[in-house]
């Protein structure tokens, strides 16, 4: 437990000597694809004038965004992926690409020239990486600390996002324009928001009984505690019982769970190949994953959650940077310290929030989320702060 001090600062920094290294290779790539776009005053051409005011990324004419704007963004995002241990690519996504503009000016670029959009393209994505990237990593140190966390099966996922985070990106780095991904991007949140309804009826519910008992063991702890009642030490948080290759069984407040690791090992391939395609951290389909098929209830999922996040985005992101894509450093900066305040305020405060009303939290903003990007990328219609 000790080293997850040391863990976090060494992480971050091994990252950003990583980026240092590799920052020639942006500045060449991104040179070369602006060289290329055509000049003058319509969408998609690159200013004539040198006086022109430089936003993302430094290219002359592209948005320029409020710094306070950025860190309460960024603020939401944190409380919202340590609350719940997913959302916060999602929510990332949405702020670069929405409510910043960096999707719109991407976008512009398809037809006048497609490499520079893609180089956009991915810059997004890795930036909303190392925003989750963040988030996971503090969540997952403060929900280690409150024991809701299953390192185990953490673990196991992680070593499985491992494989599908460096495959994913190994395929589709630079070969994706805006539109396409912005539909495939609400796609995916959609079906994400179906399967969460799914599981609020009658029908998805029979099958959360353990998940349920556990919530509710839970809830019970958190309100004696609250009242100044002693709980039973024998039952408080989460213990390991067992743990082989075959077969992992912990109790969590007295509610007994097991499941074999192959498993969630082979979902962590899937899922974050998936996640890393769509430049985000995964969450939103690891905790339906752990939800339905461990069982856990949504108090466990969010810090198993973000520690194998944690590991498909360092994973993701350090396969971005190999094949050069460019990093806004001094707006990732200021976002980071948003997270960071919602990261350590999101897991003081989930215990004051019910396991239903997370959910129906979850579902809402997909549903709306889903359906604005999918026909903004494939039909270009679009929904309000979409």
């Amino acid at each position: 437990m000790k080293n997850w001090k040391w863990t976090l600062p060494v992480g971050l920094l091994a990252i950003v000597a990583i980026a240092l290294w590799f920052e020639p290779a942006f500045a060449d790539k991104l040179s070369d694809a602006i060289a290329k776009a055509p000049v003058g005053s319509e969408p998609g051409q690159i200013p004539a004038d040198p006086n022109a005011v430089k936003g993302f990324l430094g290219i002359p004419g592209s948005p320029v965004v409020n710094p306070i704007l950025a860190f309460c963004w960024a603020v939401w995002v944190g409380w919202i992926f340590s609350t719940v241990g997913a959302f916060g690519g999602v929510m990332s996504g949405v702020g670069h690409m929405s409510v910043f503009g960096f999707g719109s000016y991407a976008g512009s670029f398809k037809k006048t020239a497609p490499e520079l959009g893609k180089v956009i393209t991915d810059s997004i994505k890795a930036s909303n990486q190392f925003l989750v990237g963040l988030s996971a990593a503090i969540s997952s140190f403060n929900y280690l600390k409150m024991k809701r966390l299953v390192l185990p099966l953490a673990i196991t996922l992680g070593l499985g996002s491992l494989i599908g985070a460096w495959l994913a990106q190994e395929l589709s780095a630079g070969k994706l324009d805006f539109k396409s991904y912005q539909g495939y991007f609400g796609l995916f949140v959609l079906l994400l928001g179906c399967w969460l309804f799914y599981e609020t009826t009658p029908a998805g519910q029979s099958k959360k009984q353990t998940a349920k008992k556990a919530a509710q063991a839970f809830e019970a702890a958190a309100k004696k505690i609250k009242c100044g009642e002693s709980v039973d030490a024998s039952c408080d948080g989460l213990h390991i019982t067992q743990f082989t290759l075959s077969k992992c069984a912990f109790t969590f407040y007295g509610v007994p769970f097991q499941f074999n690791p192959l498993i969630p090992f082979l979902g962590g391939i899937v899922i974050s190949a998936v996640a890393a395609f769509l430049g985000v951290g995964g969450g939103f389909l690891l905790v339906p994953f752990l939800t339905s098929v461990t069982q856990l209830p949504m108090y466990l999922a969010a810090g198993t959650s973000a520690l194998a996040v944690l590991v498909s985005m360092v994973t993701s992101i350090i396969t971005l940077l190999s094949k050069g894509t460019p990093i806004e450093w001094h707006f990732i900066g200021l976002e980071m310290l948003g997270i960071a305040v919602g990261s350590f305020v999101g897991p003081m405060t989930s215990k004051y929030f019910s396991d239903v009303w997370l959910k129906r939290l979850f579902i809402v903003l997909s549903a709306y989320v889903g359906i604005g990007y999918l026909l903004a990328g494939f039909f270009s219609i679009k929904l309000p702060g979409i």
